[in-house]
């Protein structure tokens, strides 16, 4: 079976304005900084560009010298002062940046003007560098927006956040947790299902998450989720866990790039310049060292996020099924996990002291619509999600942890030692849980789960509170399970075992296949 790659993105963005106003020369002395660093190493690397910032002539000029075989350049995509009111539309808020969704993000304003900000965006860009640019990102973006630019102009990929539950004002939640994905034309938060429903440009999911914490790392002292999650991620000012935590990024690098991803192993690293220098040096510094001996190794690969895209378009015709994986976490042995993602579900693997659970199950239907696809974000924060099953962060509460979890029929503990991972089939794998004398064994495919064990055992979904995040429990039979969640419906259905009652799942044979359904 061929060797799966291990991509690194090197991706820097520019603001000219943020919400700390800082002086002018301060951000630009950070991006001057991070260019002297990635040529130290000669490494490959991206710099997106923000409106304000292309307008800049010490930015243009900085960006203009760089060598264009190393260094690629292209869009961030905020909506600023100067952009709104070049778009001809009233900036209400009273900074020259917002990070609230009914200002700084596209989806605040009609479909009309968010064609026109592109259009300007994308022609000024031009005008500065001979072309359009091949790159786009951004922390969040409407479907309509990214439709507009898959059908008119021609990009290599796109970027934007990773999963989180209120951080910055927004939820992204329940969706493709790592790599990339082809987006739904309807959504772009949703993988699309088959090629017809696809826009034909990658979306790379950034920062480089803890795969162990940062799913469930807020939650309250009773377990159930604060209002905004912080952040576990690659980004080299967060010093007491995340990318400027050096022992945090040796265990990252080791578990994140380990070969057990299926498709590609990926992470992207860099930081935009508003943080500043001070705060993003160190960690930097130290993440690229160990970048330069890995790569040397042959053990990672760091090129720029366009080839990155050029490459899946040319192997991916559609969204192949991806894992992450960790055997342990930065500062306990004793947790595993395996995140398996696919173009209709996802689901995540974990053991806790030797606890196994499902830990998370979602399905996606690219059938959903986004929300602002024609109509205008009016409140501050926005919420974009798939159809849950099992979530072991928002289901949670009460100082009951949520979760589906495996317990042997004869009421013996199966109490978990390691964690195998195997790769079956191009979309396919076996996670396997070993304890002393038996095992769990999860074959996760695009269309099924088949879990086996040496005897005979239950799974319990456990739903510690209620909550609009939970789904409507329609009705059960011994081989269905019917949800009904914001008006979509579905179902999990069992081809080899029964359903106890909408909770219980229990095998036969030793073996329990689950499938789900889409009532479109």
């Amino acid at each position: 079976m061929e060797k799966n790659r291990r991509i690194i993105n090197i991706v820097n963005f520019i603001r000219g304005f943020d919400s700390e106003p800082q002086p002018p020369l301060e951000t630009y002395e950070t991006v001057k900084r991070q260019i002297e660093l990635i040529d130290k190493y000669n490494f490959k690397a991206t710099f997106l560009i923000q409106y304000d910032a292309l307008q800049m002539k010490h930015f243009r000029d900085l960006m203009l010298s760089l060598d264009r075989e190393r260094y690629e350049i292209g869009v961030w995509f905020e909506v600023i002062k100067p952009l709104a009111e070049d778009a001809g539309v009233e900036w209400k808020c009273s900074r020259e940046w917002s990070g609230l969704c009914n200002c700084g993000y596209a989806m605040a304003y009609p479909t009309e003007v968010r064609e026109k900000m592109i259009d300007l965006v994308f022609e000024q860009f031009k005008g500065i560098f001979g072309d359009y640019p091949k790159v786009f990102g951004a922390w969040f973006y409407d479907t309509y927006t990214i439709r507009y630019i898959n059908d008119k102009y021609s990009l290599d990929a796109l970027c934007n956040c990773k999963e989180q539950f209120g951080t910055d004002g927004y939820t992204l939640w329940g969706g493709y947790y790592g790599q990339a994905y082809y987006p739904s034309r309807a959504n772009v938060f949703l993988p699309a299902q088959s090629e017809e429903t696809q826009m034909n440009i990658p979306l790379f999911k950034m920062l480089g998450s803890d795969q162990v914490y940062q799913y469930d790392c807020s939650s309250n002292e009773d377990l159930s989720p604060k209002t905004a999650q912080r952040v576990i991620t690659l980004e080299p000012v967060y010093h007491d866990i995340g990318g400027g935590l050096n022992e945090w990024v040796d265990w990252y690098l080791k578990e994140n790039f380990n070969g057990e991803c299926l498709s590609f192993c990926y992470a992207q690293a860099g930081q935009e310049n508003s943080f500043g220098w001070q705060k993003m040096k160190d960690g930097l510094k130290y993440q690229f060292a160990l970048f330069s001996e890995l790569e040397k190794q042959g053990k990672i690969e760091i090129e720029q996020l366009g080839e990155s895209g050029r490459w899946f378009k040319e192997k991916y015709s559609s969204t192949p099924a991806s894992t992450i994986t960790a055997h342990s976490a930065y500062d306990d042995e004793n947790k595993k996990t395996a995140w398996y993602c696919c173009k209709n579900y996802r689901i995540n693997l974990y053991s806790e002291n030797g606890v196994l659970r499902i830990r998370d199950f979602h399905i996606f239907d690219d059938s959903i619509k986004d929300q602002f696809d024609n109509a205008v974000c009016k409140e501050t924060f926005a919420v974009y999600e798939t159809l849950p099953v099992v979530d072991g962060y928002l289901f949670s509460g009460g100082g009951i942890r949520s979760g589906a979890f495996f317990r042997y029929r004869d009421h013996s503990k199966f109490k978990c030692k390691d964690m195998k991972f195997r790769q079956t089939g191009e979309n396919e794998c076996e996670v396997e849980f070993i304890s002393d004398g038996g095992f769990v064994c999860f074959a996760l495919s695009e269309g099924r789960i088949e879990i086996s064990s040496d005897r005979d055992f239950e799974i319990e979904n456990i739903i510690s509170r209620k909550s609009d995040f939970v789904p409507e429990l329609i009705s059960y039979d011994e081989k269905s399970v019917f949800l009904k969640y914001k008006g979509k419906k579905y179902s999990v259905e069992s081809e080899e075992g029964n359903f106890e009652n909408e909770k219980i799942a229990k095998s036969h044979n030793s073996k329990l296949i689950l499938t789900f359904s889409l009532d479109r």
